[in-house]
């Protein structure tokens, strides 16, 4: 099927999951291969790299509706296999959970298309079980030697979905007073200063944040 090749097992679960009986999947739209045609919604689902999306999307936009799924892993299991894909050499579970404001590390590459009546996006928190494969032929492996060659959904827990820039202002505690830095919005959500950066980037992109200033060499923002 058109577009479905080097396709993982997970990307080809969430279209199952996310796919009516009456749904159309991998069909040629405006030049453009849609991963599922929902009535009059676009749905495509992206399991990274927002960025490939982006001319995509914005052609689509301007005279379709389009709804973009994102999958994070709340809960992963990394399975390790041998060069053949299938013999299993060990599985264990991540201490890593994954979170919501997650999206913002895809979601700085295109910013701007949440102003966009026709667009969507719907981040699908999941379980999900991710298959290391040997770099090399050899019998022995170690650290570095491993490269993620499949992922495979496990279970959907549950999913939040923004349809407009104002759906983002969940991500601000209330309880942190404005002006504000990046650093004091990573304390407040006691996350790394790298997605906090992320967060009011994107924010400040879509209207929701505006600079009023600095304070020492951090910018100052506050509500747009």
């Amino acid at each position: 099927m058109i577009g479905t090749l080097r396709e993982t097992d997970l990307h080809a679960a969430l279209k199952r999951h996310y796919a009516g009986p009456h749904d159309r999947l991998e069909v040629a739209v405006d030049g453009h291969v849609i991963d599922i045609v929902h009535g009059d919604e676009l749905i495509e689902i992206q399991t990274r790299h927002f960025s490939a999306l982006k001319r995509k999307l914005q052609h689509l936009l301007e005279t379709q509706r389009v709804r973009l799924v994102y999958p994070i892993a709340q809960a992963k299991w990394i399975t390790r296999v041998k060069a053949d894909q299938q013999t299993v050499l060990g599985r264990r579970k991540s201490p890593r959970r994954g979170t919501l404001d997650e999206v913002f590390l895809e979601l700085v590459s295109l910013p701007e298309l949440m102003s966009h009546p026709n667009f969507t996006l719907e981040v699908v928190l999941i379980h999900e079980d991710e298959i290391r494969c040997p770099r090399s032929g050899r019998r022995r492996y170690r650290a570095g030697e491993w490269r993620v060659c499949n992922r495979r959904l496990l279970g959907v827990i549950e999913s939040v979905t923004f349809t407009t820039p104002a759906d983002f202002r969940r991500f601000i505690p209330p309880m942190l007073s404005t002006p504000f830095t990046s650093h004091e919005l990573a304390a407040a959500l006691q996350r790394p200063d790298y997605v906090a950066h992320k967060i009011t980037y994107c924010l400040r992109k879509m209207g929701v944040l505006t600079v009023v200033g600095k304070r020492q060499r951090a910018w100052l923002y506050t509500w747009a």
